[in-house]
Order: structure tokens, then sequence, then C-alpha cells
């Protein structure tokens, strides 16, 4: 609890023990000849609204204080956005039975060749250990005391401990909490066997290829084991400090990845599903509500693929236009160069204005405007399981910007984001889409994105039982 919602706690109380000692007529006519009675104030029940006001006015405060200068963090859960919760069901079951009941599709590969986010670096101390569970597989990730992160399989080899639950960090190793077994972070060796004067040539956990740039700490994975083909550029801006967080929002997705990218090659679907402006919000059964259609957003996109030596990367342009009861904003009129390096990252330079969201994988949309400073929300998806994806936004912005400049910018880019989960959690994956012309580069894109798959790459080969959250 922080000391000021601890201060809130007890001021709270003791006004309302103040207040039931006032019911007392000893303890009242003794408050009357106490030194509040020589400045008016008159007894204990004087006494407890005082108490009570200060409490609600150091709420008042702490909430203020989040508003203005606290990083925004909106973490939702996989059922809370993009079902329909009817007849007294919880979201929970509309979730779970929209999941189970869905069809699916023939699905491509499940996990694309790519770099994926695992955590924030702010999420990682220095000497602590994280367990994730992502790709279908659990990772202990854990920051050496050089303060370099190492990700690790998470079950050590001797007898199936979990080396994120309980393990210990020593140096570069982690230390197995069953038997004391230590590995090293760089390539997964154990180096000590505690109760052994040899240590077996063969005992090691799978290391995971991982970098930290930008604040993030992402993972490599090729079904084949291969090294990375293609490297993260760093933001200079955020490696010197001169950007700092202003916070996440993370949704998870029940779809499969390749429909996330998807949408930059799906340009028809913006002047359809995000012309309605933020106040008309995201339930899709409602956006197009008169009572709002005085705020509209105008798109134009256009999605191309690079040729070699970049054929791994991909070009989105967009234009974006706000009317407000028809007069054109050009304040807020946005030109975006998006480019798309591999399956999971995205860079986008743009002049005049901010953008809301477009892009898969990481994706990184940036802020450039004489008003409104600088700054970068890096968006990534990560696959939890074959028909599960964590989205996070991150957001980055000039330090001497008020943090509620970034955040209202956020928040902005989630309601528009909200939008495409309501769709993409009820869907069904079409492999052979019937297309008019105008849809030609899905098709396009779906050739390109192919290049992230082998021979090997996983499939879906069955469902469980149950996916309940």
């Amino acid at each position: 609890m922080s000391g000021l919602k601890a201060v809130t706690v007890i001021g709270l109380g003791v006004g309302v023990l103040l207040v039931a000692q006032s019911r007392d007529p000893l303890n009242a006519g003794r408050s009357a000849e106490s030194t509040w009675s020589e400045s008016g104030l008159q007894g204990a029940p004087t006494r407890a609204v005082l108490c009570i006001l200060a409490a609600v006015s150091l709420l008042a405060l702490r909430w203020l204080y989040r508003l203005l200068f606290s990083p925004l963090e909106l973490l939702k859960a996989p059922e809370d956005v993009g079902y329909i919760a009817e007849d007294g069901r919880t979201r929970a079951q509309a979730a779970n039975e929209v999941r189970r009941r869905r069809k699916v599709g023939e699905l491509p590969p499940v996990y694309p060749n790519g770099w994926y986010r695992v955590l924030d670096s702010h999420m990682l101390e220095r000497g602590e250990v994280k367990s994730v569970f992502i790709l279908g597989e659990q990772l202990a990730v854990f920051r050496g005391q050089d303060g370099k992160a190492y990700v690790l399989d998470a079950y050590c080899p001797h007898l199936g401990a979990n080396l994120a639950v309980g393990g210990r960090v020593f140096g570069g190793c982690i230390e197995c909490p069953f038997h004391g077994w230590q590995f090293q972070g760089s390539n997964g060796k154990c180096v000590k066997v505690p109760y052994s004067d040899k240590v077996p040539e063969i005992a090691k956990v799978r290391s995971w290829p991982s970098c930290e740039v930008n604040k993030q700490i992402l993972v490599w994975f090729h079904c084949d084991g291969e090294e990375p083909q293609w490297n993260l550029p760093e933001q200079q801006e955020i490696t010197r400090g001169e950007w700092v967080y202003r916070g996440r929002t993370e949704h998870f997705i029940n779809c499969h990845i390749q429909e996330i990218p998807e949408n930059a090659a799906d340009v028809a679907h913006l002047a359809h599903l995000h012309t309605p402006g933020m106040m008309s919000g995201v339930d899709l059964r409602y956006t197009n509500s008169k009572t709002w259609q005085f705020l509209r957003h105008d798109w134009k996109a256009q999605w191309i693929p690079e040729s070699e030596p970049n054929k791994h990367c991909s070009q989105m342009l967009v234009k974006h236009a706000l009317t407000i009861f028809g007069y054109h904003w050009s304040l807020l009129d946005v030109d975006v160069v998006a480019r798309q390096v591999g399956p999971g990252v995205v860079y986008l330079q743009f002049k005049h204005g901010f953008l809301f969201q477009v892009g898969p994988g990481v994706v990184y949309l940036q802020f450039k405007h004489g008003f409104l400073g600088r700054g970068v929300i890096m968006h990534c998806v990560t696959p939890v399981e074959p028909l599960l994806q964590c989205v996070s936004h991150t957001i980055f912005y000039q330090s001497n910007i008020p943090p509620l400049v970034p955040k209202f910018i956020l928040k902005v880019e989630s309601i528009q984001f909200e939008r495409d989960v309501m769709i993409w959690n009820n869907k069904k994956y079409v492999s052979k889409p019937l297309l008019v012309k105008e849809d030609s580069a899905i098709q396009k894109h779906r050739r390109w994105f192919s290049q992230f798959y082998s021979e090997n790459s996983p499939r879906l080969q069955y469902q469980r039982d149950t996916l309940d959250f």
C-alpha cells in the first residue's frame, strides 16, 4: 500500500472512530473543554468531519496525481473486450462459448518465424526471475547481476522443476529451486550440481536468442532453430532517455496471428470500421449511432511489398483527416509511411498530427507535432498459444510534454484498436476469401507473409476439450 493511500485510510478510520465516540455524552462533554473549542470548533463531531474531509481530499489528490503524472496502464483480461454478454451470462461465459463454438477455418501455420516481445524492460529488475508463457512454451526470463536479460526454457532437465517458480539468480546463471542446479543464461548449460563433483555434459536447457532494444525484451523464434535473420533498429531517443515511458495497454485476442497484420492490407475496413469518432465507443452495435456522427475520421491507404534485397519488408501509406460537424480540422491531418520489417516489426514515419493504430507485430507509431511534441507507440503481437495473441501498446514520449498528452493519445488508440478486437474475437479465418478487385492487396499480403513460414512451421493439430478463460 502506498504512503498516500495508507494516510487516507487512517484518516477515514479516525473520522469514523470520532463519529462513534461523539455518541457518548461523557466524551462529548470532555471534548467541549478541549483546545478545539478554543478555536470555535465544538466537539468530536467537528473533528470527525475534518478528518473525513482530509481523507477525501487526499483521495482526490491521489486521483489527480495519477491522472496528470502516472503512466496510463490499461490491462484487459481475455474476456474483457470483444464479446457480447446477454441473457444473464458473464463476459467470461460469453467468451468461452464463442471460443468453443466458433469455426476456425483452414489455418496457416500458427507461429511465424520472427521476433516477439516478452516483457517491457522495466518489468524485470536486476536479479529478478519471471515466468512467461508464449509460443506454446513455458519460459524463465531473468536478469543477471550484469544487467543482461536471458530467456531459457523453464523446466529443469533433472526432474522437471520450473526454474521461474522459486529460482534464484547467481551472476549470469539461474538456480533450480528443487536441487540447486545452476544454468547459464547465455547458453543454457548446467555449470553446477551442488552435491556432485561432475556436471553431466548433456545437462542443459534451451536458450532462446534474445535482445533488449527500445526498453523491451524480445525473443527470436524459428521453427528450425535458425539464428536471427534481421535485427531490430534502435530508437535513439528512448536509449538516451529523451523519450520516457508514459503507459501501456494490453489485450488478449482470440484469433490466428496473421489476421492482425492483415489489417494493413485490408484498406477498405478503415473507412467502415474506423470512421466513427472515439466517442462512439468500441461496441460495434452502437458505433454508428447518429448521436456521434458529427465526429468522423476519413482514411485513405495503400499497402505495397518491397523488392530484393528487402523482400521481408513492406510499406503501408496512410492519409488521415478529421471532420467535426462537417468541418475539416487540418491540424489533425496525418500522412503515414509504415515500413514493416519481417512478420512483427513496423516503423511508421509521419508528419503533422498523430495516428491511431496501424499494422502488426511490433509497430512503431512515431509522433512529431509542433504543439503535441514527439513520441512513439510500440505495438507488439506475441502468440501465447495457436489461437490466442497478446497485443501490447507501449508509449514513450518527450519528457518535457505533460503526461496527459501521450496518455490521451494512447487511450484514443486503444478505443480504435478495440473495434478490431471485436471483429477478430468472433470471426472465422477464410483461407480462400471471396474478394473484389479493390481487395487485391489482401491476397498480395498473404503471399508476402507466407515467407515467414517454413516447411516445419507448427500447425494447429487439434483443439483442446476446453479453452475456458
